[in-house]
């Protein structure tokens, strides 16, 4: 006859050798806790993919979801987001003094380099920029997501206002035929990439060079950010040209780091075809291929 209490006793001490390994899995190869942070008009379920991946491929990697500015409040202005979401961030970051990685998507890659920028208490040791308008936004594809009726042309009329700045696209809409008033109106991406001089153009500069490594992923089948340079600071001129990255002020003048990371060997730019924007997110290959390698 078999023991109840001696097989039930057999069965938990297995669970507990699983456990023990999956902890000692994870101090042996120490790997960090990575946050997630979304797109616009989406929300932390389409995230999920990853964090599985990211588990999977890496056992015991605790991951977090950020779970804020679902859908529609994902229109909320940026330095809103980017507060509130850095709070929680901070908190996540205090219980590890050595560090986390951060992954954002999209409008979400903007919200995280916001958050490494101005949040010193936020220790980030690789920070990945998944097909984000890094250097702005201008393109029809983008808008017809979430203003349908509104032109490319004629959309800086709205951007660039004192109501159009309580959009989180306002903030960042960046058209090259109309610098003045992105100048005069954007209160975010000028900032931010200190395009402007502000109060906190130093402190915004230090932060991002405290990263241990910078990637800015994007690719030229993306058909949503546009151009899609700008997920690697590449941008239009007034004539609508594409300049990359190293030819921009925000490079050579080394306005936020990014020439500094480079030349450290510290700035990853991966360019990866074949990738539609609502693809990257949800594509295994991409997190096997492109965020594992680069998450310790």
């Amino acid at each position: 006859m078999v023991n109840f209490f001696v097989l039930r006793s057999s069965k938990m001490e297995s669970k507990l050798t699983v456990l023990g390994v999956l902890l000692l899995v994870t101090q042996i190869l120490g790997y960090r806790p990575v946050v997630l942070i979304h797109g616009i008009m989406t929300g932390s379920g389409s995230m999920e993919m990853i964090s599985h991946r990211i588990q999977e491929k890496h056992p015991g990697t605790i991951v977090y979801n950020v779970n804020r500015f679902e859908s529609w409040s994902s229109l909320e202005t940026m330095w809103h987001q980017v507060l509130e979401i850095g709070l929680d961030v901070a908190n996540i970051s205090s219980r590890y003094p050595e560090g986390i990685n951060l992954i954002g998507y999209s409008q979400g890659g903007l919200i995280a380099r916001g958050i490494v920028e101005t949040f010193p208490n936020v220790s980030v040791s690789t920070f990945i920029s998944l097909s984000s308008p890094q250097a702005g936004q201008y393109g029809a594809g983008f808008l017809h997501l979430v203003f349908p009726g509104l032109l490319k042309d004629s959309a800086y009329e709205l951007f660039y206002s004192r109501v159009g700045q309580h959009t989180s696209v306002g903030n960042y809409w960046n058209d090259p035929y109309h610098q003045t008033l992105f100048e005069s109106y954007s209160v975010f991406l000028p900032y931010l990439n200190n395009h402007i001089k502000s109060a906190k153009s130093d402190d915004f500069k230090n932060n991002l060079l405290k990263l241990k490594r910078l990637v800015l992923i994007g690719g030229p089948d993306d058909n949503v950010i546009t151009p899609w340079q700008s997920s690697q600071f590449g941008y239009y001129n007034t004539n609508e040209t594409v300049i990359e990255m190293k030819e921009q002020d925000i490079y050579r003048e080394d306005r936020i780091g990014l020439r500094a990371l480079d030349e450290s060997g510290r700035l990853h730019v991966v360019t990866v075809p074949g990738v539609n924007h609502f693809s990257w997110h949800m594509n295994v290959s991409i997190v096997d291929d492109y965020l594992l390698p680069f998450l310790d």
